[in-house]
């Protein structure tokens, strides 16, 4: 009897909630075959607010996928002075599959303006995004980066 139940139970509801979670999983994935047309993907960007100007240089100049990565980030106000005090922070993601990094990137002060940012990693290809945060004297602000991996 406890096999019938536990089969059947399987049946019922076990099996309908693995199917659905599949079938969620898949489509989210497959939804968005294609990123928007109009992407920047330049490699030197301005901050949301204008503050700051940045540019990200990856070691080799090249972004691999699925190895971990340590780049440049040169940071600079509008008017092109060196941003030498900012605790810059590091996020991003896939927008088209609604996840973050698969890791925990740092950035570190290593010269005039210049910031090592370290333990960036791309799991898969496609679009990301990858966003600095900067408090800074000259004022807090963002800078995005879209990136083809």
């Amino acid at each position: 009897m406890r096999s019938f139940f536990a089969s059947r139970t399987m049946r019922r509801f076990i099996v309908p909630a693995f199917v659905a979670v599949i079938a969620a999983t898949l489509t989210g994935c497959m939804m968005f075959s294609k990123p928007p047309a109009d992407l920047d993907y330049s490699r030197t960007r301005t901050s949301e607010s204008g503050a700051y100007r940045a540019t990200i240089q990856p070691r080799g100049d090249s972004i691999p996928q699925g190895k971990l990565q340590s780049w440049t980030l040169r940071l600079e106000t509008a008017s092109g002075a060196p941003v030498n005090v900012a605790t810059i922070g590091v996020d991003g993601g896939m927008p088209q599959h609604g996840h973050g990094l698969p890791t925990k990137p740092r950035a570190r002060r290593v010269g005039e303006g210049e910031y090592l940012v370290e333990g960036i990693k791309f799991n898969m290809g496609g679009w990301w995004v990858v966003k600095f945060r900067v408090p800074a004297p000259a004022g807090s602000d963002s800078i995005v980066f879209n990136l083809k991996v």
